[in-house]
């Protein structure tokens, strides 16, 4: 008995040291998988941010490409020319593989990313501008009419017009710089959108937004409607007495040729083609979408920018990048 004890001793302290020692390198394990976790998680983020990166300089780069298109056209009409769809400018970038230029030697190889690139440059003026529905502070009857012309053919409430002329009124009068102090109403005042999704700011539903984005636009200032480029709706609407059909067998007769002046799509257009307003209508344009898409193997970054071309000189208004998306991998 007097043996036991020092050996029982003994076997707890080996047991205690041998636990002590299985903690240590539990505890040394969990610090290096940290240490290599927070290792791999700065070369990510790393990754992902000079990804950004190149996809931003690469979409800037087709932005300044297409604002060089659309000087190099106002160059070579001196200014004095006609926008109409067969321009060079109209004629949409199909996806392009850009792998090839992007490498220092110029050939693609193996694991190298593969980079597309397409886009399309889309005359702002083809559309009915939001902005016209304000004249001189008020609703103008005149463009409210033939924006509801617009709402009738797309079968959309009329009352959702309303609503947004009577907002737009209050969001440009909140606007102006002579409104200095804040009234108490000022939280119920909408705020003045830029471009056209943010139109459900001045009560358009989702649904009839998307039914009148192809046909309307929303541009810094009010603008005729290019007759060049607009749609059969667009002309339907904004001409009164042009019914939606014979629109579409004038809009088939331009695709021939298009119109050099006002009085030659006032020939064109027949009796409604009294209707052409010099203020209200044009064969040129200042104001120009341009959509961009670049997809860098299953990444794809979109981005929409409006542009206004004031003689030789081509300026950014707004530039909107979409979130990136990730394609699901291809079938094998």
């Amino acid at each position: 008995m007097r043996y036991g004890a020092p050996v029982q001793h003994a076997q707890h302290q080996r047991g205690a040291a041998l636990l002590m020692a299985m903690l240590t390198v539990a505890l040394v394990t969990t610090l290096a998988s940290a240490t290599l976790w927070q290792q791999w998680r700065q070369v990510e983020i790393e990754i992902a941010e000079r990804g950004r990166s190149q996809t931003t300089w690469m979409m800037t780069g087709a932005l300044d490409w297409t604002r060089l298109i659309l000087r190099e056209d106002a160059v070579s009409t001196q200014g004095t020319g006609v926008d109409h769809l067969g321009e060079p400018w109209a004629l949409p970038v199909q996806e392009s593989k850009l792998s090839t230029f992007l490498s220092q030697d110029q050939q693609w190889r193996e694991g190298d990313a593969e980079v597309f690139l397409s886009g399309q440059i889309t005359d702002a003026q083809s559309r009915m501008n939001v902005m016209n529905l304000i004249e001189d502070g008020k609703v103008s009857p005149k463009m409210l009419s033939r924006f509801g012309a617009l709402f009738e053919r797309l079968n959309l409430p009329l009352g959702e017009l309303q609503m947004l002329a009577n907002q737009m009124q209050t969001a440009l009068q909140a606007k102006a710089p002579a409104q200095t102090k804040p009234t108490p109403a000022s939280a119920n005042i909408p705020l003045m959108p830029q471009h056209t999704a943010q139109l459900v700011w001045l009560g358009l539903s989702p649904r009839t937004l998307a039914a009148l984005q192809p046909h309307i636009t929303l541009l810094p200032e009010a603008t005729p409607v290019n007759l060049n480029t607009a749609s059969a709706e667009v002309l339907s609407a904004s001409l009164p007495g042009l019914d939606l059909a014979t629109a579409r067998q004038v809009v088939d007769l331009r695709q021939r040729g298009h119109w050099a002046s006002l009085d030659a799509a006032r020939e064109a257009l027949g009796a409604a083609g009294r209707q052409v307003d010099d203020k209200q209508h044009s064969i040129q344009s200042r104001y120009f979408e341009v959509n961009g898409r670049m997809r860098i193997d299953n990444v794809v970054q979109q981005e929409q920018s409006l542009v206004r071309r004031d003689g030789k000189q081509v300026s950014l208004v707004w530039r909107l990048k979409s979130p990136q998306q990730q394609l699901p991998p291809p079938l094998q």
